[in-house]
């Protein structure tokens, strides 16, 4: 299956240095087959990554986001560690094969949506329809001002999607960074009060100049 806007495609899943063959027989036949043609790949510009079976670099690593240290199960309550994190959106949410079918990890608020898809019907609706299975308006506001998001690099929204607010900015950063972001405010909403506010300000997010900005 092809997508568009290819802009990073793994090492092979055999290669010596950064492959990561033993990976393959971790996981479904359907998706190690996936990764056996193409190793994970960067596709509409930024708008989906896939991870593959390799070990550099970490940002691309199935295993790292899957079974590394700070794991996405570890940083996610509602996540089970037999949860595959495949794939991820150009705002860090995230997508995850459980008992053969996707769900979706809003990672700003820790919550899971179940898609009623298996993998192969999720990439088949991703390709017919990125914008509207994928979070794309960012991305597509960032171009508007940016050449490219570098791949391994993802978008901050701030104030975060789940805090009201008449407008927003956006900032690429990299992707790990973004995750550990995500992960202090899933946090932080899980322990309020009930009735009480986020005070999203108190939670350290990027400071890089020249955010895009959007309502």
């Amino acid at each position: 299956m092809e997508f568009e806007g290819i802009v990073f495609e793994g090492v092979p899943y055999n290669d010596d240095e950064q492959g990561d063959p033993i990976l393959l027989r971790e996981v479904p036949v359907e998706l190690a087959r996936l990764l056996k043609v193409r190793n994970g790949f960067v596709a509409f510009g930024g708008g989906l990554h896939v991870r593959g079976a390799c070990k550099q670099p970490p940002w691309h690593s199935l295993r790292e986001a899957w079974k590394g240290d700070g794991a996405l199960h570890e940083r996610y309550p509602e996540l089970r560690p037999s949860d595959i994190p495949f794939a991820q959106d150009c705002v860090g949410d995230q997508y995850l094969l459980r008992d053969g079918e996707v769900v979706q990890l809003f990672a700003e608020m820790g919550e899971v949506e179940h898609l009623d898809m298996s993998l192969s019907e999720f990439f088949r609706a991703v390709k017919d329809d990125p914008v509207d299975l994928l979070c794309t308006e960012p991305l597509e506001l960032f171009m508007q001002s940016n050449t490219r998001l570098e791949p391994g690099r993802l978008l901050q929204v701030f104030p975060p999607f789940c805090c009201d607010a008449d407008e927003r900015e956006l900032r690429d950063m990299p992707a790990d960074e973004l995750l550990d972001y995500h992960t202090e405010l899933s946090q932080r909403l899980s322990e309020l009060p009930e009735g009480v506010e986020l005070d999203y300000r108190a939670i350290p997010h990027s400071d890089r100049p020249t955010p895009t900005s959007f309502e």
